[in-house]
């Protein structure tokens, strides 16, 4: 596994961005070419790199300039930090959190919130519980509120619900923004907006000159009222912050969220066969296509990551799946968080299926195919390898848990 080829799509992207600040670090400059008349000319501007300071260094022996690349370099250009001493008002947000960090679509609401903050007001974030998320400033988090407690836990609305009135007595924001989502932020917002005697716009994709424009009709009108307090956002509303760099200031209750009886127990989850969960509705999904061609090696592997097995559409016209696991365009479009292509070049049909998942990881033997250039992490070798490989260390991992607990 150590000849493992990784990639950074963020690097990529801010590459091909041309209106990115670090735009011009990442492009690969040309050091000297051959003139008309035959003499070598060089660029002056292309010689040393980046200090810690922002200063431009030329080292004449040449030690660090071998060892320093471009995206080092560009490392060390920071984007400007985005800072609110005294907040005017604030635009409260509440990310779903799924799996502990911040998803697609809850920093798509960051990017709304922070164009509704401006530059006098400050984006909090609230927070339930424990997570893993260490970028909240790089999203556009100016103060960051983190509720604790066993009665936060799990599912419980009506828990939630009292802290966010304690969040709202005390810093009494401008708005409120949830992602209108099935992970729980449409639920929380609406019982919130009952909570608090406001009328929630729903399912708003937009926000622009003091109005919001919603999905309704089945999402084939618009419904454009002006800007609500409390707002439910769809996905891909505004553009995720990635221009400037926020503080994330810790900030705390003055009082404890109130406590009330719960009528809302949760059991905790239930085991569920990840081959009888709908395609639309699966978080975790390997799909094989052309490329794979040890399909029992492919079973059990789907078997040990407990996920749901889909497929391309080459590899269900061979009969090798059923046509209902075909991911895609002519298929089923799918929205897992974790979507592992195993052997799919990457068909336009297939990438329009699955440009809805959170995280795709990319398996293939073609560096160069649409696959690799769209996923998140692309690991570059033979998929039968790479399968038993996985297979193995999730067995590894269940035994040294099996005896820890023992």
């Amino acid at each position: 596994m150590s000849d493992i080829i990784r990639r950074d799509p963020r690097a990529e992207w801010i590459a091909r961005n041309r209106l990115h600040p670090l735009h011009a670090a990442m492009q690969a400059q040309q050091t000297q070419w051959m003139g008309p008349n035959g003499v070598l000319r060089k660029n002056p501007h292309a010689v040393g790199f980046i200090g810690p300071n922002g200063i431009k260094r030329i080292d004449r022996s040449g030690a660090s300039q071998g060892a320093t690349s471009k995206r080092s370099a560009a490392a060390e250009v920071l984007v400007p930090l985005h800072q609110v001493p005294l907040p005017a008002f604030y635009i409260v947000v509440v990310p779903d959190m799924v799996g502990g960090r911040l998803s697609s679509h809850d920093r798509d609401v960051l990017g709304l919130a922070h164009g509704l903050a401006g530059s006098d007001g400050a984006v909090l974030a609230v927070v339930f519980g424990e997570h893993k998320e260490t970028a909240f400033g790089t999203f556009g988090v100016d103060r960051l509120l983190q509720i604790d407690g066993d009665a936060f836990a799990g599912y419980a609305p009506e828990q939630r619900v009292q802290g966010l009135r304690a969040v709202d007595n005390q810093f009494n924001p401008r708005h409120w923004l949830l992602p209108d989502s099935r992970s729980g932020g449409g639920e929380l917002g609406r019982r919130l907006a009952a909570a608090l005697g406001e009328r929630p716009a729903t399912r708003v994709w937009q926000v622009k000159d003091g109005l919001c424009s919603g999905r309704a009709g089945a999402g084939q009108q618009d419904l454009v009222r002006g800007l609500a307090r409390l707002i439910l956002a769809a996905a891909e509303c505004a553009e995720p912050v990635s221009e400037t760099r926020h503080e994330a200031l810790p900030v705390e209750l003055s009082t404890g969220a109130a406590r009330s009886l719960a009528r809302i127990e949760d059991l905790g989850p239930v085991p569920v066969d990840p081959a009888t969960i709908a395609m639309a509705e699966a978080e975790f999904i390997l799909s094989g296509g052309n490329g794979v061609k040890d399909w029992a090696l492919f079973h059990r592997a789907t078997a040990a990551l407990g996920a749901t097995e889909g497929a391309s559409r080459v590899a269900v016209d061979d009969g090798f799946m059923p046509r209902n696991r075909q991911v895609g365009a002519t298929g089923t479009w799918v929205t897992a968080r974790v979507y592992v292509a195993v052997g799919i070049s990457g068909a336009i049909q297939h990438l329009q299926g699955i440009g809805a998942c959170d995280k795709v990881v990319a398996i293939n033997l073609d560096p160069g195919c649409d696959m690799i250039k769209r996923a998140d992490l692309a690991v570059i070798g033979d998929s039968a390898a790479i399968l038993q490989a996985l297979i193995e260390a999730v067995d590894n991992y269940r035994n040294s848990a099996r005896r820890d607990a023992a």
